[in-house]
């Protein structure tokens, strides 16, 4: 598969909507790109509707903050400028409203819940020396190391502090239980985070290990989803399979990143490459006898560059790994869409969301 102009481009990320591409013939193209416009609109409509208000709430919180430091204060303004993370927000409270719960009764928790996150997102660009995403620098690359570790400590903080008020205002059995979900997922988050830096410049690493490891980095999705239900009223089955669609998800917008990553030639794979692991339909490519030794070749290069990116994902492609990814990721979506059988509410708004992370490779 080689990458060409009349190739379009569909949306898929649930946050930024980046594109990755496949051939069709131009009848076809055009009703895929209606097709691809219309659902992407309807989960932009109710990614804000659910999502924006928490949003716009968790970035006046931090941004309230005395910080007489002005490199710091600027740095996070800087952040909450380019930060439109909606899918957290929308997820806890859909998953509130699936289970007949009011969502406004989630909000603080969920700001409390999307502020750790972000913290944890710039101690994620930090160890992946991330300085570039979405042809914007980060604050890591505007601001440096020093002043992207000092802003996340200062998300990390509030997002506690919020979280500490958003439990006391829970009867004793609903924070007990919200305290418990949000900790064992977010320490599930950083040991997956951690495991992961033991794959970096490996190429043995086998695809059942990488999904092991994202697994647990996509807890911190199964946080949100079975939160939302449990403190919108859900019954334990309830928030259980709600929990397990989040858990499923977030794995699939994982995966679906690492096709993202693979087809940014010019940057995200090259950090891949240099600094990260390797995404998982290399990985797939690499159990190939016939193309591990060229791809290993690439990779042992001084100096990997775009054109050796793209032959990597050509590679890749002939080895079949495309075609193992997108069975892995069909199968992760029919789980998802399995998981939801226990709701009492429409469950259409879930199927949506899971039909658009699914790629079309």
């Amino acid at each position: 598969m080689v990458l060409e102009e009349d190739k379009i481009l569909v949306p898929y990320d649930l946050s930024s909507f980046v594109g990755v591409t496949y051939p069709m013939n131009p009848g076809e193209k055009r009703m895929r790109e209606l097709e691809v416009k219309q659902t992407m609109e309807r989960v932009r409509r109710i990614f804000e509707d659910e999502g924006s208000r928490i949003l716009a709430g968790a970035k006046r919180e931090i941004l309230r903050e005395r910080i007489e430091s002005e490199q710091i204060r600027a740095a996070l303004e800087y952040q909450m400028s380019r930060w439109n993370d909606l899918t957290r927000p929308a997820l806890i409270s859909l998953a509130c409203k699936a289970v007949g719960g009011q969502p406004e009764k989630v909000s603080t928790l969920a700001k409390a819940m999307i502020l750790t996150s972000c913290a944890m997102d710039l101690h994620d660009d930090i160890i992946d020396e991330s300085r570039v995403r979405g042809g914007r620098p980060t604050l890591l690359g505007r601001f440096g190391r020093d002043v992207a570790l000092l802003c996340a400590d200062a998300l990390l903080f509030k997002g506690l502090t919020l979280l500490s008020d958003a439990v006391n205002r829970l009867s004793p059995a609903q924070a007990k239980a919200a305290m418990r979900s949000v900790v064992k997922r977010l320490f599930e988050l950083g040991d997956g985070e951690a495991l992961e830096l033991c794959f970096r410049g490996r190429t043995d690493v086998t695809p059942d290990e990488y999904l092991r490891v994202v697994w647990k980095k996509a807890a911190d999705a199964e946080a949100y989803t079975s939160v939302g239900a449990l403190l919108g009223g859900g019954k334990r089955g309830e928030v259980r399979a709600l929990g397990r669609y989040g858990r499923l998800l977030g794995v699939m917008v994982i995966l679906r990143d690492d096709l993202a990553d693979m087809l940014d030639f010019k940057g995200e794979m090259l950090s891949r490459v240099r600094k990260e692991s390797l995404p998982l339909p290399v990985l797939y490519a690499l159990r190939n006898p016939e193309t591990r030794e060229p791809i290993t070749a690439i990779l042992r290069k001084k100096e990997v560059v775009e054109k050796d990116a793209e032959a990597i994902f050509n590679l890749v492609d002939k080895a079949g790994g495309l075609d193992s990814y997108a069975r892995t990721m069909k199968s992760f979506a029919v789980r998802a869409t399995r998981s939801l059988r226990r709701l009492r509410c429409g469950t259409t708004v879930f199927e949506l969301i899971v039909e658009v992370t699914l790629p079309a490779v």
